[in-house]
């Protein structure tokens, strides 16, 4: 039997992104996906439902989910969400070094983490994801049976891979292996809102998701035009 998981989806900021808390009902324990844009409507949240924010994850590095300087952006995020409650901050370790130069958080806000990695909120086991391509520290977050997939895997789309950093051969295996071979029933909750719902499920996206349909790498560069 799946244990009773808290999460709440919240819309914020003008790029339509959604940042997530994830918890233990239990406990009263959450994690803060992606603290961007405003921090104190993110802990009201928190506080309303009764949680204590305990941790902090993170997609990947760019400013709208991360917060901080970058691409001529300046976002609220991650150092303000540390000024206000003592918490670490957790990245895919490709990104881990990135961190510093765009925010003001130190290395010892940091934990850096890999694919395969779980960490416990309350009694909720999180795991994370690496899907590539995006960025190159890109991660999903998987907790019962809730899949929070950032800028990796959209409603009926995917994440840009002609930034920075990005890599589309990468983002073909990340959506096409990695995340295909997730249970068809797993909920998908993207990292902004572009669609006409706020959610979907992996097998719906494999079925309907054009980034999820192709053959041959080779297919997905030619669409993307590479």
């Amino acid at each position: 039997m799946t244990a009773p998981i808290y999460l709440r989806q919240l819309e914020i900021g003008p790029m339509q992104n959604y940042v997530y808390l994830v918890g233990d009902p239990e406990t009263r324990e959450a994690a803060v996906v992606d603290a961007a844009w405003d921090i104190d409507a993110i802990l009201d949240v928190a506080a309303k439902d009764g949680m204590t924010i305990t941790k902090a994850l993170v997609t990947h590095f760019h400013p709208d989910h991360l917060g901080g300087r970058y691409m001529g952006m300046n976002v609220i995020g991650a150092t303000e969400l540390l000024a206000k409650v003592p918490v670490k901050v957790h990245i895919n370790t490709r990104e881990a070094g990135f961190v510093h130069r765009i925010s003001d958080l130190s290395d010892s806000d940091v934990v850096a983490v890999e694919g395969g990695d779980v960490v416990h909120v309350g009694n909720v086991p999180i795991t994370f994801i690496h899907t590539p391509g995006h960025t190159p520290g890109s991660q999903c977050f998987l907790a019962a049976g809730n899949l929070i997939s950032g800028d990796t895997l959209f409603i009926g789309s995917c994440g840009r891979s002609d930034l920075p950093g990005s890599d589309p051969a990468e983002l073909y295996r990340s959506l096409n292996h990695t995340l295909r071979n997730l249970p068809d029933e797993t909920i998908v909750y993207p990292g902004h809102n572009y669609a006409d719902r706020p959610t979907s499920t992996i097998g719906h996206e494999k079925r309907r998701n054009m980034f999820m349909r192709f053959q041959s790498v080779d297919e997905f560069l030619r669409f993307m035009g590479r």
